[in-house]
């Protein structure tokens, strides 16, 4: 992929912001930080809902098993002592296997990108947001909806990478189709490596494709792959085929990621009345079974191995069959599945999601119904945080800048409050007499700069000014705001020489792609 086709669209002049408020020709922006949800977590179920759920979830690993399609993973859970049956290719475990399991995986890791400022720390109550990931549509109100391709794909990095309150790139934002279908993965972690120092999530179909993104981030970062195995750089999702099926290309991939020391995310996609029972607690069980799965082997081919509790469970509408996200079941369900993580002590991930064809009304509150019971559970991952529209068919562009919003005024709200004296401001209500206000006083004027969270797509005008400026609602207002992020974008700083040694192993790759290598 050459450099003129990477540059296409607006100049890139400028670094984006760094700090919340570092200049008005800047976007005005929260910085860079470690976000905590320091609050206890919601409880949804009693500890007694959550053992029933567990126990359910034993009996259908023990009674009923889970399809695994491939040979080598099979062959690990045997020696491990699973029961297989190779005729149907289901895989037994009795819980002494789970519960050995658990043991050895760990609480919480680090994730370390070719930037060490942007590390990240996944567990505990920590609390990261990733780019929305897997579209193959893209949308801007400007151009419509349209097949993924390379240049958006570039373009969903860079403002990524321009706005900090994102932490991690998902895997592939789109599809890039005019590229070929058995390499385009080369040329995503390249342009992730180019145009963020942010870490990313690899493609896991097939051991091939796992194993070039953690190749790519050791590169990036001059290590080999032992470092990179101590000190992990890039994570993957292993999407089960619910119910109850692992396919073959997401176990090997997973089989490569754990085998390299890099973190493998379960998650089993359960729409309720289509993957998985209508009620909500059994699908719960179904869910938790096929993570509980997924742990079983990674730690299996890496005791260590870090891995993370991930869940998906959302209902369709039964009268069309039609996904729905965002809905007070989905809701719940991030929360419940919260305290199933909290219960094997692992870390969580949950998702950012909306079925609404539009970045409108409807796609704000089911985004805001998910983004609560995502962070009411205890979420320490929310995959697909800004840009998810249609059901996750289509990665928008103002959608995104209406996340980000929505994400930078959930970290605010997040942060702990400070009661101290200076902060009970005694002497300014002092000070102001009785019907006078507070706008000139001290206390005010020390605090101007930092005391309220500044939007950065809200509105904040009189009726007659936001007419006279073109009575642009949230949605075309966030149009100017992405189309001017990427005209304040700068590309992060990397050496020459690494740039080549990225640039010359994905022409190897390709080359013995091109040849039948996988």
């Amino acid at each position: 992929m050459s450099e003129e086709s990477d540059a296409k669209g607006p100049r890139r002049r400028r670094e984006g912001t760094r700090g919340r408020r570092t200049g008005e020709s800047r976007l005005a922006q929260l910085p860079w930080s470690e976000v905590r949800n320091a609050y206890p977590p919601m409880r949804l179920l009693s500890d007694d809902q959550v053992e029933a759920i567990h126990l359910s979830s034993l009996r259908i690993l023990e009674e009923l098993g889970i399809e695994l399609m491939s040979a080598e993973a099979r062959a690990r859970l045997r020696a491990a002592g699973a029961d297989v049956d190779e005729a149907s290719g289901l895989v037994r475990l009795d819980r002494g296997l789970v519960e050995q399991a658990l043991a050895t995986a760990p609480g919480e890791f680090t994730l370390t990108p070719r930037n060490r400022a942007h590390r990240v720390r996944i567990g505990g109550d920590a609390l990261v947001f990733g780019l929305v990931a897997g579209p193959p549509n893209i949308h801007d109100l400007e151009r419509g909806r349209r097949a993924g391709n390379y240049r958006d794909y570039c373009d969903f990095v860079r403002l990524a990478q321009y706005f900090n309150v994102i932490h991690v790139l998902g895997n592939q934002v789109c599809a890039p189709v005019e590229l070929p279908a058995n390499s385009r993965h080369l040329d995503t972690y390249r342009a992730n490596l180019l145009y963020s120092d942010r870490a990313f999530h690899c493609s896991a179909i097939g051991a091939g494709r796992a194993l070039d993104g953690v190749r790519m981030m050791a590169i990036a970062r001059g290590i080999g792959l032992d470092e990179i195995g101590r000190e992990p750089g890039v994570m993957t999702i292993i999407s089960v085929n619910s119910p109850r099926r692992f396919d073959e290309a997401m176990a090997d991939g997973l089989v490569a990621m754990a085998s390299h020391g890099q973190p493998v995310v379960i998650t089993p996609f359960t729409l309720m009345g289509a993957m998985a029972p209508v009620t909500l607690a059994a699908a719960l069980a179904q869910q938790n079974a096929e993570a509980l799965f997924g742990v079983v082997l990674a730690q299996t081919v890496r005791p260590g191995t870090p891995v993370m509790y991930g869940a998906f469970t959302s209902n369709v509408d039964l009268r069309s069959g039609a996904p729905a996200f965002g809905t007070p079941e989905n809701a719940k369900a991030n929360v419940a599945c919260g305290q199933l993580a909290r219960r094997y002590r692992l870390p969580y991930r949950t998702s950012n999601a909306s079925a609404s064809n539009a970045a409108d009304a409807q796609g704000a509150y089911e985004t805001q119904m998910s983004l609560w019971g995502a962070v009411l559970g205890g979420g320490n991952l929310i995959y697909h945080a800004a840009g998810w529209q249609e059901g996750g068919l289509t990665a928008s562009f103002e959608k995104f800048v209406l996340d980000v919003e929505m994400l930078q005024m959930m970290v605010e709200f997040l942060k702990p409050l400070r009661v101290d004296a200076a902060e009970l401001g005694f002497e300014a209500i002092a000070r102001v007499p009785t019907g006078g206000h507070f706008f000139g006083d001290p206390h005010t004027i020390e605090r101007y700069e930092q005391a309220f969270y500044r939007p950065l797509v809200s509105d904040w005008q009189n009726y007659e000014s936001w007419a006279a400026a073109g009575s642009l609602d949230a949605t075309r207002r966030g149009t100017a705001v992405w189309k001017r992020a990427l005209a304040e974008y700068e590309a992060p700083p990397l050496d020459p020489s690494v740039r080549e040694a990225l640039d010359a192993y994905v022409a190897e790759r390709r080359a013995r792609i091109g040849d039948g290598e996988p």
